[in-house]
């Protein structure tokens, strides 16, 4: 998984220069519906960091996603997903199995393009946590925050596109006594837009 992740990474990189390097020379395209607004629909996956990679292996998800222009270059987004965060199985000499984290963050943010294509967001809200007896935490929702780096590519003249993003997403602790009960990860959106 983590060579997956950094091959993900080099080739986002990649086509991240080539159209910031192409957005000099070429005119903007739509990406967005009639009203301006922008969908899409993603697979979202990572890997747990911090404490929670100790117990944790990776992560899997979707997520669906508004981007609401207010200003050229500017959206405010609106993000709902599910994440599962998969325990590792027979840890140490105890053979401890951990339970699966399953949360739900609904977020809202900022999305900005500093060139063509190339966009900085940042988002928070609350991640809910939809197994929190199995996972033995005393609260089941806690703050939530991503910032994300990522491409938009065009792929048809009506203005779908793919979305490719790499970011951090973290909460804050749902069990004050335990410190991996905040879980964190490094991940990559890659989305479907309309």
């Amino acid at each position: 998984m983590k060579s997956t992740l950094k091959i993900a990474t080099l080739a986002l990189a990649f086509a991240g220069l080539s159209f910031a390097a192409n957005a000099q020379t070429t005119t903007s395209t739509s990406t967005t519906t009639k009203s301006g607004i922008r969908y899409s629909i993603g697979v979202d996956a990572g890997i747990p960091i911090g404490d929670l990679k100790d117990t944790h292996k990776w992560n899997l998800g979707g997520s669906v996603q508004a981007d609401i222009p207010v200003a050229t270059q500017l959206f405010v987004t609106v993000n709902a997903g599910y994440n599962n965060i998969f325990g590792k199985k027979d840890v140490g000499a105890a053979n401890i199995d951990y339970t699966d984290i399953k949360l739900l963050p609904v977020k809202a943010g900022l999305k900005f393009f500093p060139v063509e294509n190339f966009y900085i967001q940042g988002e928070a809200g609350a991640a809910f946590l939809l197994n929190s007896d199995d996972t033995y935490k005393n609260k089941s929702v806690a703050f939530v925050y991503a910032p994300q780096v990522g491409v938009q590519f065009p792929v048809s003249a009506s203005g779908n596109f793919i979305d490719a993003g790499i970011r951090y997403e973290a909460t804050t602790k749902f069990n004050s006594a335990f410190d991996n009960s905040k879980p964190s990860f490094l991940g990559v959106r890659v989305a479907y837009g309309f």
